[in-house]
């Protein structure tokens, strides 16, 4: 049974399980499958098995379906709710008849509307954690930190957090209200925060890190033999990493991680999210089955040796991954 520990994020009192549940798989974006096809059953015994293994963070955004998974949180927290820490992200413009516009919106008034949506979606009248999850070019960040904070006054939302964003756009957020949280992806094959400043920042102003992603979208599971593995819908066919020439090459390098996992006798995820926690991150790597969950919340136990970790960190250093982690058009987007 692994036992998950509970850690501080950022200074402002939020405590949550090293390990979250990133549940944005377990419904469409859009119409479009995320990582294949979820079963709506499946997902929510999911969220219950990790509640029992003492994963209580669960991640999700109004993006996701849109709205659709925010429903299915609610449907699976019904009668528990404060035995859950729910962080859900705004941000990516949703019309009034619920479709994505694909704009960004971190307006004031969208702020005030998105998070009164969202908590109708999961059925609860405060929301643990609030992210925005992408820059609006057109909003000053600071106007958008400035209407989140007025939700933390009102008791709608406990704790704010940002996703995706720069050591700048940081700094900025954090003088008009204290930032809990930065959620970016980050991974063995995704190390760019380490490079670009927000690591620093972060240390320096006490806010908590959440890596999403930290299995580099199933990459490291090592399921994936060829870019054909993935499922017909499935968004990882429009990310380069995954692509051509660029997959194998990256395949090279988790030979060499699974070589390490076989060693320990774990497996190549555990591996991978055992390095993110050892550094003091928050992972949320997201599965939708039971089995995934068991396997991820086991990666609890392992104590990973300073040489262990100093071998991984060589086999894939900072940049080395080929590939961008999303097409161009969203890579503009992100770090801003």
């Amino acid at each position: 049974m692994s036992t998950i520990k509970r850690i501080k994020l950022g200074n402002q009192g939020l405590e949550v399980s090293a390990q979250g549940l990133g549940c944005m798989g377990m419904t469409t974006i859009a119409g479009g499958d995320i990582y294949g096809k979820a079963d709506e059953k499946e997902s929510i015994a999911t969220i219950h098995r990790a509640l029992e293994l003492g994963i209580n963070l669960l991640d999700t955004a109004d993006l996701y379906g849109p709205l659709l998974n925010e429903r299915l949180v609610a449907k699976a927290i019904k009668g528990r709710r404060d035995e859950f820490t729910i962080a859900t992200k705004f941000g990516y413009e949703i019309d009034d008849s619920e479709q994505l516009t694909w704009g960004f919106n971190g307006s004031p008034d969208y702020v005030r509307k998105a998070v009164d949506r969202s908590l109708k979606n999961l059925g609860t009248d405060y929301i643990d954690l609030y992210y925005l999850h992408r820059l609006d070019p057109n909003t000053p960040i600071e106007e958008t930190v400035g209407a989140m904070s007025e939700l933390v006054k009102s008791g709608k939302v406990k704790y704010i957090g940002l996703s995706e964003v720069s050591a700048e756009t940081i700094k900025k957020a954090h003088k008009i209200h204290p930032v809990t949280a930065v959620q970016t992806e980050y991974s063995l094959f995704e190390r760019e925060p380490e490079a670009n400043g927000v690591l620093d920042i972060l240390k320096e102003l006490e806010i908590g890190f959440v890596a999403y992603s930290p299995l580099g979208r199933g990459f490291i599971t090592g399921e994936i033999k060829s870019p054909d593995d993935f499922p017909e819908n499935d968004f990882r066919r429009t990310i380069p990493r995954y692509q051509g020439e660029n997959f194998y090459k990256n395949l090279d390098l988790l030979k060499q991680i699974q070589l390490i996992a076989e060693k320990r006798g774990v497996t190549p995820s555990q591996l991978a999210i055992a390095w993110v926690v050892s550094q003091g991150f928050v992972a949320i790597p997201g599965t939708k089955r039971i089995k995934y969950i068991e396997e991820n919340a086991a990666a609890a136990n392992i104590i990973l040796t300073v040489e262990e970790k100093m071998q991984l960190e060589s086999i894939i250093p900072v940049g080395i991954a080929a590939g961008t982690r999303y097409d161009a058009q969203q890579m503009q987007f992100v770090g801003v």
